[in-house]
């Protein structure tokens, strides 16, 4: 692969996330998107089976998000929201609040999804502080948990499988406990809010699908169980849509598979089509209403620079418009099928122990994710941008993907995976 000199000259600077810098390969260098694709320095186009951590729902470039983008930037491109707010701002809280279940009706930005779950777990300690309550200030999360990079988001990951296992000690200590997928973890579940109840905030889950845990699935009667529970203790429910809002798992978000009204909702990602770093987090009118008093010490205090950043916003509201005006819930719903019937090969596969779909994600979940740097190098082979991680070789494509580009798709990573689990040790 060509190695363009900004890349040789700058990788000399650049802190790459998730990356072992001394042993890591170069990044592939990328110049232009365009559609599903990534136009690499070489010329070359790649189906990016990703979608820029599944956030460019849209596509790369769509012309009406570019549009709203420009009109914005002419008029004002960022004002502080301390104190001043803009109409794009207030439009796009309200359009959310009548977007998202239940009675999630304020809702206070942010610009990344690790930062609207910092906002979230604040709001949930201090919903109880202000009423008086005291000690309620832990968190429940689940096996596999991800909820973000950021200090606190942290501590609500899983404390053993998940990246952030070896700050232990550093981090606040929270609770961590099965999915209740049956009836042991269920009463498992039960008894640890009943004996913890005056320590506990609320519950955090990802609502059907756990992202960067590994893609796991779980039944939308999972996530019931869980808002009944939360009733049953008087304990708060956060739910982190980051990765499943906006039509991902098939709904627009992944709690209406369970008829479910969490207290609390994350959104980000696909909140811009994958434009402009934004983020939200939504509150219910009881958790609000417990932040309104004569006290100043009452109010939430946070307040990230570029919350409410009208550039975001118009990109936001431009990504909102496209929704409402074209079939994206239809699209996942068809991406499912196509990705359940194309990887299905894979199933018998040595070293791969399942294989699913839901919604416009996919997954082929491995024993042991040998080979990564042939794996990727593969894939671009094949024409196509997958970075697989843990235990996953995963996709999750724009909602706009042609039937071919999908199984362009597809077939690379039966090929791929074939091949992979011939190769051994």
């Amino acid at each position: 692969m060509t190695t363009p000199p900004w890349q040789i000259d700058g990788y000399q600077h650049i802190w790459m996330p998730y990356t072992q810098m001394q042993t890591a390969p170069l990044p592939v260098p990328v110049v232009g998107t365009d559609g599903v694709s990534l136009i690499l320095a070489d010329g070359r186009r790649v189906i990016d089976g990703l979608a820029s951590w599944w956030s460019a729902c849209h596509g790369y470039r769509h012309p009406h998000i570019e549009a709203a983008v420009e009109r914005q930037l002419k008029a004002m491109p960022h004002v502080m929201f301390g104190g001043i707010n803009h109409e794009p701002a207030l439009r796009l809280a309200q359009r959310l609040a009548a977007l998202l279940p239940g009675d999630l009706n304020r809702v206070f930005f942010s610009e990344s999804g690790s930062v609207s779950v910092e906002v979230a777990m604040k709001m949930a300690a201090q919903y109880w502080l202000n009423r008086g309550v005291r000690g309620r200030t832990k968190f429940v999360s689940f096996l596999h948990a991800y909820h973000g990079d950021t200090i606190t988001a942290m501590s609500v990951c899983d404390p053993v499988n998940g990246m952030h296992a070896h700050f232990r000690g550093f981090l606040p200590e929270q609770f961590n406990t099965d999915l209740p997928l049956d009836e042991e973890s269920t009463t498992a579940l039960d008894r640890l809010l009943g004996e913890h109840r005056d320590e506990i905030a609320a519950v955090m889950l990802e609502p059907i699908v756990q992202g960067a845990g590994g893609m796991r699935f779980h039944p939308p009667e999972t996530v019931a169980t869980i808002r009944q529970l939360c009733d049953a203790h008087d304990v708060l429910l956060i739910a982190d849509e980051i990765a499943t809002g906006f039509a991902r798992t098939g709904t627009m978000f992944a709690c209406e598979q369970a008829d479910v009204v969490p207290d609390i909702m994350c959104v980000s990602k696909a909140l811009t089509g994958g434009t402009m770093p934004m983020a939200a987090t939504a509150a219910t009118d009881r958790v609000f209403e417990a932040f309104l008093s004569d006290d100043p010490a009452h109010a939430l205090m946070h307040g990230p620079t570029f919350m409410a950043n009208p550039l975001a916003c118009a990109a936001a509201h431009a990504s909102l418009d496209l929704f409402e005006r074209e079939p994206r819930l239809e699209q996942a719903r068809v991406i499912e099928t196509a990705i359940a019937e194309q990887l299905a090969d894979c199933r018998e596969l040595p070293g791969v122990v399942d294989v699913r779909a839901k919604g416009a994600i996919g997954v082929i979940q491995v024993d042991q994710l040998r080979h990564v740097g042939w794996l990727r190098e593969r894939f671009l082979e094949e024409g196509v941008w997958i970075r697989p991680f843990g235990d996953a070789i995963y996709i999750t494509p724009s909602l706009v993907i042609s039937p071919e580009d999908l199984s362009t798709l597809c077939a690379a990573m039966v090929a791929v995976v074939t091949q992979w689990s011939e190769l051994g040790e």
